[in-house]
């Protein structure tokens, strides 16, 4: 009979902490890929962009040392402050379509419906996520012509009179909300679809054996379930909606005026139009300071609304 031998002591033999060490430098070599990544494409993109924001260069001779100039140009730029607007302006419709129309398809394609029509449902909001913004503008800049685009023939047909929609103050703006939450509704309804797929069925009968109706089951069992989700896809879209760039540049680029400009463009046009990098970057260190506290401010809310299991 063979005696059974004692685990080594700490200290002799194998170390505790060597199995955690090892573990720690798995997870650093399978995550190092995307650590490069970020370091070569995201931050020494940004810290050239704050470098040149110090400086007046227009990419031909060299740059001057200006300090904190650009900075304070943005507080005197009130052409500036409207495009914020306009961006503002869109963004928050784009984002109020994405997430409350999104979570309604969503809902609609999970209920029985005919299989043809299901069918119609994904093919018209999901087709266009997987095709480029820049195609996207283009079909629908034909579409939208005021006296050859198929919609306005449509309610011609109808008995309604011609709109501008590409060259009117105010409807260059829905226009450029429509064609972009049409691009971009998709990608909502199949983060809705893998979210309500995810809420366990048990939960909804007993809901129906209490005698629960329709919108009481989605009020107090859906919602809170779903509520990760939504705060995924609000911020997602908070993020995505105040970069647009393709759809103002191809349909109206930014006009009539500053109308359906926003602010990407309006930094594009600084940097690439008047060779003005300085300004364009302080810009740009401005604008990814907006949307770090628009995510800070939401993630502080989300406690309120947001259910874990």
């Amino acid at each position: 009979m063979t005696e059974r031998q004692a685990p080594p002591a700490p200290g002799r033999g194998a170390s505790p902490q060597r199995p955690a060490r090892k573990d720690g430098l798995a997870a650093f070599a399978f995550l190092s890929p995307s650590i490069v990544t970020f370091v070569i494409f995201v931050l020494a993109p940004a810290a050239g962009v704050l470098y040149l924001s110090f400086y007046d260069w227009n990419l031909l001779s060299d740059g001057t040392f200006v300090g904190l100039a650009n900075f304070e140009r943005l507080f005197t730029d009130e052409r500036l402050l409207r495009v914020y607007g306009s961006t503002v302006y869109m963004a928050l419709a784009i984002l109020a379509v994405n997430v409350v129309l999104g979570l309604l398809l969503a809902v609609l394609l999970e209920t029985r419906m005919p299989r043809w029509l299901r069918g119609v449902f994904r093919l018209s909001f999901l087709f266009p996520f997987v095709i480029s913004a820049a195609a996207v503008a283009l079909i629908w800049r034909f579409l939208l012509n005021k006296d050859l685009g198929l919609v306005n023939y449509l309610l011609g047909t109808l008995g309604v009179d011609r709109i501008d929609w590409l060259g009117s103050s105010v409807w260059a703006p829905i226009s450029i909300i429509i064609v972009n939450s049409w691009k971009t509704i998709g990608f909502s309804i199949l983060v809705y679809i893998a979210g309500l797929q995810a809420i366990p069925h048990q939960l909804k009968e007993a809901a129906i054996v209490d005698g629960a109706n329709a919108w009481t089951r989605f009020w107090r069992v859906t919602f809170p379930l779903l509520s990760p989700t939504i705060f995924f896809l609000v911020v997602i879209n908070t993020i995505n909606s105040f970069q647009i760039f393709a759809e103002p540049r191809v349909l109206t680029q930014g006009g009539p005026g500053d109308a359906s400009r926003t602010i990407v463009e309006y930094l594009y046009d600084r940097a690439f139009g008047d060779f003005d990098l300085g300004y364009a970057s302080a810009i740009g260190i401005t604008f990814m300071l907006v949307l770090i506290v628009l995510t800070a401010i939401q993630f502080r809310f989300s406690r309120r609304w947001t259910f874990y299991e």
